[in-house]
């Protein structure tokens, strides 16, 4: 959002901020009869309505109005020395906000630069500057000693090598289908009532993962119905309404798509 676009309704003007502000650099509007506060307000609400939140037009903005504070406080504080102080015709005013909206600039492309190493060395840092005396440990001569190039070398080297292969033969994967477990669980509810244990008798816990989805599946198609009286309580299940209006190899097909 620009400054420009942001519609003011004041006590003594109606229009938009940066009018408000040439007209209190000239000095046709008195600076001690705006309410900054209201200024401030009608911004926020600016905002609420947008949604949205412009980092370089919200800086501006606070540059521009910490200026007017500035202005403001001084023309209150009582003193004839107070008041040479503030005796600033418009050009030297705008001037004086000119400088501080370069200055806000200047930081925001620091700010931005800054982002950019980092972005850059993501991941990893750099030091260039040698450690200082106290945190250093050891001698220059251990030093050397330690990193010696050779040393180095070899352990990099290390790393290039291929590993031999891991053994896996002792390794048996489960080779349970949805398909199979759905044909178990609907063998078991012909014959009625079962507890999910029963149905996972003697079972690999892959085995188990694959039954709860199974069962999980039924339920949706509404094959089965489920219940467990407390957390980790067992769990029982019986034929649902619709129980057998699914053939195996239909469901199978299901499950595919």
């Amino acid at each position: 959002m620009r400054i420009a676009d942001l519609e003011l309704d004041l006590d003594v003007f109606a229009g938009p901020f940066d009018l408000l502000l040439t007209l209190v650099l000239r000095e046709e509007i008195d600076l001690l009869e705006v309410d900054l506060a209201e200024v401030v307000i009608a911004y926020i609400d600016h905002l609420e309505q947008r949604g949205e939140l412009e980092l370089e037009a919200a800086t501006e903005f606070l540059v521009l109005i910490a200026a007017l504070l500035e202005l403001k406080s001084r023309l209150l504080l009582p003193g004839e020395e107070v008041e040479e102080l503030i005796e600033l015709d418009p050009g030297e005013a705008a001037e004086e906000l000119l400088a501080r909206l370069l200055d806000a600039h200047r930081y925001r492309a620091a700010a931005t630069h800054l982002r950019e190493r980092l972005a850059t060395q993501e991941g990893h840092r750099f030091r260039s500057a040698p450690l200082p005396r106290a945190l250093r440990r050891a001698s220059l001569t251990e030093a050397e000693a330690a990193y010696n190039p050779a040393l180095l070398a070899r352990a990099i080297g290390s790393l290039l090598r291929v590993p031999e292969p891991v053994d896996v033969r002792h390794m048996v994967g489960s080779r349970v289908t949805v398909a199979e477990r759905l044909a178990h669980l609907r063998a078991l509810l012909r014959r009625g009532r079962f507890s999910f244990e029963e149905a996972v008798a003697r079972a690999d816990r892959v085995t188990v993962a694959v039954t709860l989805y199974a069962v999980l599946e039924l339920y949706k198609q509404g094959e089965l119905n489920w219940s467990q009286e407390e957390p980790f309580g067992e769990i029982t299940i019986e034929p649902g309404p619709s129980s057998g209006a699914l053939s195996p190899g239909a469901a199978s097909e299901r499950l595919t798509a």
